[in-house]
């Protein structure tokens, strides 16, 4: 009971912490600012939002978990993240702001026409509903045992209290808010896995310079991959895995790309997507050494987690754990999800109220439909987060990613197809592909795996966009040059 006493404290204080920062970021703000936050956020708090924004409560408890079955490898596909921002700020950025878009998914509607445009928004929806609900349902049962059960409070009112306070803050700030209150979240996130790490290497006796040597020395350090090409750690499957991971993920995403939206030019979210690439590799390091460390103390301890995704919390709340490791441990998965959570939402308003219902961002008239959007995607992603909970067996990151693979693949695809070719297409016929797609490149993932031992792997959102790329070209028509 007082572990759930202090937890409820901690969450407590931090949505304290975000109402005040979102109050002080939405002051004198007109409705239209909800989407786009009047473009006038500075580059390096779009910066560091960003990089908060690609660590969710996934990413928390998921990427220290996996260090036990697959090392460090999951580095190299950061690294391929790195030069998808560079191609995100050389190629896309210019594209979005050249065009002054509110949804990024306007550029389909100019490049294809109306259908297209709806297709990639409804990509969107689908994907990022399951998506941020997936992330997010990791964290409420995470929670669910610490602090409610012993409450006797249910998982459903669980995620609704949750989601009811995430739809409070976003709907006083919009983009502005998600910015202001992800550079919090960011600095939360840091500070709580650093102290994490350095906390539970004193447990074992160990200081900073001897858990650097133990870290280094442990087989599980291992970064690089390129004996075996059939293994989905493969160096170059990973990094070229990335590269268009994050291209599709963050380039591609309403929910990623509205904090490079709301900056101030064209030159200041340049910035802030090349100096994103580059810090999330650190950021990510620390949550690599922070999985390495845990084996360490479990090893010694004889801690044995059921999943890799429980590890975490399992040590952080474990017998003799200073009680700082576990209130640390809420902090960085609370700050983690809630404005993942939040970000999500704001995004899911914005394109559906722009794309596909078709309002005017900057007309006052939209303000009342935004908000009743706004309610139904709070809503319909708490349904989401408790059918999740009741129907998941999967490990949430692959999960997440697999998720990517699949919706992303599409919208992957359109995009290369507008900006590479010039040829029309029948724009009626757009959907139709988008569906064939996903749907091929799960047929030929089967095949590979059963008839040749190949399992494929990150690398099926390429194969996913590739195919979305023929589907087009079939039903393009010559460019007239007009």
């Amino acid at each position: 009971m007082l572990t759930a006493i202090i937890i409820l404290l901690t969450i407590a204080l931090y949505f304290g912490a975000l109402f005040a920062v979102t109050g002080i970021a939405s002051r004198r703000r007109a409705a239209s600012d909800f989407f786009t936050g009047g473009r006038s956020a500075p580059w390096w708090a779009a910066m560091i939002a960003t990089v908060g924004a690609a660590i969710s409560g996934v990413t928390f408890i998921s990427v220290p978990g996996m260090v036990e079955a697959q090392s460090f490898s999951y580095l190299q596909m950061v690294l391929g993240f790195a030069v998808g921002f560079v191609v995100i700020a050389l190629v896309l950025v210019p594209l979005f702001y050249s065009r002054n878009l509110t949804s990024i998914y306007g550029y389909l509607a100019e490049r294809f026409g109306a259908t297209s445009h709806r297709s990639g928004a409804w990509i969107f929806f689908i994907s990022k509903m399951l998506g941020a609900s997936v992330r997010f349902f990791v964290v409420c049962a995470v929670l669910q045992p610490l602090v409610f059960d012993p409450l006797g409070i249910p998982f459903v009112a669980n995620v609704a209290v949750t989601i009811a306070l995430i739809w409070l803050y976003t709907n006083q700030g919009g983009v502005t808010a998600v910015v202001w209150t992800d550079v919090l979240k960011t600095l939360c996130l840091v500070a709580s896995v650093v102290l994490c790490t350095v906390f539970i290497g004193r447990s074992v006796g160990m200081n900073i310079a001897q858990l650097a040597t133990a870290v280094a020395d442990a087989p599980t350090s291992r970064i690089f991959f390129f004996d075996n090409p059939a293994e989905p750690t493969f160096f170059w499957k990973q990094f070229l895995a990335g590269i268009f991971m994050v291209i599709a993920t963050t380039g591609l995403d309403q929910d990623m790309m509205q904090r490079t939206m709301a900056c101030r030019s064209t030159a200041d979210a340049t910035k802030n997507m090349v100096v994103s690439g580059i810090v999330q590799i650190a950021v990510v390091g620390l949550f690599l050494v922070m999985g390495a460390v845990l084996l360490i103390y479990s090893q010694a301890k004889g801690v044995k987690a059921a999943k890799p995704d429980e590890l975490f919390g399992l040590v952080a709340w474990s017998d003799g754990m200073p009680i700082v490791v576990g209130v640390m441990f809420i902090l960085g998965l609370i700050s983690a999800a809630y404005s993942a959570a939040g970000s999500a939402l704001t995004s899911l308003t914005t394109s559906f109220t722009v794309d596909i219902l078709r309002r005017d961002a900057t007309s006052e008239a939209t303000t009342r439909i935004r908000r009743l959007t706004h309610i139904a995607m709070a809503a319909l992603m708490g349904l989401v987060i408790i059918v999740f909970y009741y129907i998941s067996d999967d490990s949430a990151i692959t999960a997440v990613y697999k998720i990517a693979s699949y919706t992303y693949g599409p919208i992957l695809g359109l995009f290369a197809f507008g900006i590479l070719s010039r040829r029309p297409v029948r724009d009626r016929l757009v959907p139709w592909v988008c569906l064939a797609a996903p749907c091929l490149s799960w047929l030929l993932q089967w095949w590979l795996l059963s008839k040749m031992g190949y399992a494929i792997g990150f690398e099926l959102l390429l194969v996913n966009a590739a195919l979305t790329m023929l589907g087009l070209l079939f039903i393009s028509k010559k460019y007239n040059g007009k």
